[in-house]
C-alpha cells in the first residue's frame, strides 16, 4: 500500500532536514517511490531588513518535501 510521509524545514537548515529523512528511511525501512519537493520564500519583514550578526536581508524559505513510499500489508 502507497503511503506519503511529509517532512517540513527551512533552507538555512537543509543539512538538518537531509539527516532527519535519512534517518527516517533507514529506521522505517520504506520502499521510498518518489521524493517531491518545494520551497516557498518568507515575505519580506521590516525586521528581516535589519543587518547585523545573524541577520539576513531575506528570511530563510520553508522547504516541504513529500515521500511516497510503499509499505507491506493493507
Amino acid at each position: 500500500m502507497q503511503q506519503l510521509k511529509i517532512f517540513k524545514g527551512v533552507e538555512n537548515d537543509l543539512t538538518t532536514l537531509e539527516a532527519e529523512v535519512n534517518a527516517w528511511m533507514r529506521e522505517s525501512g520504506a520502499a521510498v517511490v518518489s521524493i517531491t519537493g518545494n520551497i516557498a520564500p518568507q515575505t519580506v519583514t521590516p525586521e528581516s531588513k535589519t543587518t547585523g550578526a545573524g541577520r539576513s536581508y531575506y528570511p530563510a524559505s520553508d522547504v516541504i518535501l513529500i515521500v511516497l513510499y510503499e509499505t507491506a500489508g493493507a
